[in-house]
């Protein structure tokens, strides 16, 4: 009797990774592959999820019934794709809210889809395993940042040289501060003379914990740190610093860009009515509002730790450089899965 061939079958399974944020509803649909995986599936949606929650305490009906027709056109494509094996997460929103562990049933109820949700940690370690791959494991350690919806996470990473596979979390922090809650802390300036003002409040709003973190940080003896940027603000300020005329992921997820520049456009783009950014090639009327609260959390990282020189780079000017992933939970939940599952075969 012939043997049946089990890791040529397991390496067709198909698995799904579904990231539902405080902005955006994520999923991925991916099989194995001698690259780590390969993408048959994706679905994005801004769902606001969290629009409200700052000052409610909770989720409202309307953020509610935008994530659940979202999560239902997830179902549906897992299901057409016969995914077996899936994990679905679900972060800041859920964490904060009064009434997530109800949200989450009605979501399970109406959708059948199970939402975990997950610690802030369990959050930055998917994030890590997600795009950890475009950090030089013989540069200093990495600062990897996620810029989220409702909270944004920096991770101190230390490459283990020549394996890279293996990254170790040396440091983190979960700040309460993502696009959309720093955003309703600090509503958009109108008026042209108070927008640096606005600016400046919510440069303030994010430092303390950012002075905090790079107490821990020096103490640990890092006086240099590779950056390494995942998330939405980060992808769509380096398409803008790019010159793109759309979004592009072959042209953004892994460039570098200079800090210097990227500080730059930070501050214009929060000099800007909502009207003119949303004018701007890769922002548009969907980010118009929001990308200044992530100009902000990102300008005060950038602020405390400008980055290391990449002599790498091909533009070739050694300077200060952030790397550029669009990559990250989902991904991340991908490799995990595959990896516990033993089908994971990339590098």
């Amino acid at each position: 009797m012939r043997s049946p061939a089990r890791p040529q079958q397991r390496r067709g399974r198909t698995y799904g990774a579904l990231d539902l944020g405080t902005n955006n509803c994520r999923l991925l649909i991916a099989r194995p592959s001698p690259e780590g995986f390969v993408v048959v599936d994706a679905y994005s949606r801004v769902v606001r999820l969290g629009e409200g929650l700052m000052e409610s305490g909770r989720l409202s009906d309307a953020a509610m019934d935008r994530a659940v027709a979202a999560l239902a056109a997830c179902a549906d494509k897992l299901a057409r794709r016969d995914v077996r094996l899936t994990r679905n997460v679900a972060t800041e929103a859920c964490r904060r809210a009064a009434n997530g562990p109800r949200f989450v049933d009605r979501v399970y109820a109406e959708t059948g889809i199970a939402l975990d949700v997950v610690s802030a940690a369990e959050e930055a370690r998917l994030a890590v395993m997600g795009c950890h791959t475009l950090i030089d494991c013989d540069g200093p350690p990495a600062l990897v940042f996620d810029i989220g919806g409702g909270s944004s996470e920096l991770m101190l990473v230390e490459p283990k040289s020549g394996n890279c596979n293996d990254p170790r979390i040396l440091e983190w922090i979960s700040l309460p501060w993502g696009v959309v809650s720093l955003a309703e802390t600090e509503p958009v300036a109108m008026a042209e003379g108070e927008r640096s003002a606005a600016y400046a409040r919510m440069l303030a709003q994010v430092a303390p914990m950012l002075d905090q973190f790079a107490i821990r940080v020096a103490a640990r003896g890092v006086t240099e740190v590779q950056l390494l940027g995942t998330s939405g603000t980060i992808t769509t300020l380096a398409s803008v610093e790019l010159g793109l005329p759309g979004y592009d992921r072959r042209r953004v997820d892994g460039c570098a860009i200079a800090t210097g520049p990227l500080l730059a456009l930070c501050r214009a783009i929060a000099s800007q009515s909502v009207d003119e950014r949303a004018r701007i090639a890769c922002i548009g009327p969907d980010r118009a509002e929001l990308i200044v609260a992530g100009c902000a959390i990102l300008d005060a990282i950038l602020q405390r730790w400008p980055g290391s020189r990449d002599h790498n780079d091909d533009g070739g000017s050694g300077g200060s450089l952030v790397r550029v992933a669009d990559r990250g939970i989902r991904e991340g939940i991908l490799r995990t899965l595959m990896t516990r599952d033993g089908t994971w075969i990339g590098a």
